[in-house]
């Protein structure tokens, strides 16, 4: 089976809450691993304050260098979530009340709650495509390869099934997970060499420290399962020579 293309994202994560460590980014691990599992890689990641010219430059630059851009944050009802109005601009598009959003949450509130604050959600590039919100109601949307999701997790969460039919991914990015009682450097040189041997395979390491007692993750990530298993024997192969302790394997 030959592979497809690879597929490479990136995200933007915006927002000046995140940047002053007020609200901690759950959505990176979110997006990377469900997009890993439709077989779309996470390159690059940025934390960037609300600011449109940041917003409008950060967004150009990204969405000409990856397949996908993906933005979370900034498309809320309250003065500072500019996100929407940013894409405009990026696009050089209407900004505007979008009639499908505004229908959506014109009857997702009760008579009377739809409120001005409520209804700035409805506002977007007039002529995007809608992200569908099952969570709250107020829809996220694309334009090109650009997406632009919510920044509240759950909700970030619950919107990306919507996108399995939109988006192109390649062959999903499978891994195995090796933890080792050692150190990086007890094993850095033998694992230069495997990797070298599988260049089609993408090996990590990663310290731990648990109950007391340090250790290494060997993380191997790849397309193809068969070449995952066997980088995961050679690496077996060397451990069981150096009579290092596995912890578990998964």
């Amino acid at each position: 089976m030959t592979n497809k293309k690879e597929i490479i994202a990136s995200i933007i994560i915006i927002g000046n809450e995140v940047l002053s460590g007020r609200t901690k980014d759950l959505n990176t691990s979110t997006l990377s691993v469900w997009l890993n599992s439709i077989g779309i890689s996470v390159r690059e990641v940025r934390v960037i304050p609300d600011v449109e010219k940041i917003i409008v430059d950060t967004v150009n630059e990204l969405r000409n260098k990856f397949d996908y851009v993906f933005t979370t944050g900034g498309i809320g009802p309250t003065h500072d979530d500019i996100t929407a109005q940013s894409i405009s601009k990026v696009f050089n598009l209407e900004y505007g009340f979008h009639k499908q959003a505004f229908s959506i949450l014109e009857k997702y509130y009760e008579p009377g709650e739809f409120n001005e604050g409520r209804q700035k959600m409805a506002k977007m590039p007039t002529t995007a495509k809608l992200i569908l919100n099952p969570s709250s109601g107020a829809p996220g949307f694309y334009i090109e390869n650009v997406f632009c999701l919510p920044g509240v997790p759950s909700i970030l969460k619950a919107m990306l099934g919507g996108l399995n039919n939109v988006l192109v991914g390649g062959d999903p990015i499978l891994s195995k997970t090796i933890n080792l009682r050692t150190y990086e450097s007890e094993i850095a040189e033998s694992l230069t060499n495997v990797q070298n041997n599988n260049k089609d395979v993408e090996i990590g390491s990663y310290p731990f420290f648990r109950q007391g007692k340090l250790g290494v993750s060997i993380v191997l990530r790849s397309v193809d399962q068969s070449k995952i298993d066997n980088c995961n024997s050679q690496i077996l192969e060397f451990i069981k020579k150096k009579n290092i302790e596995v912890v578990e394997i998964d």
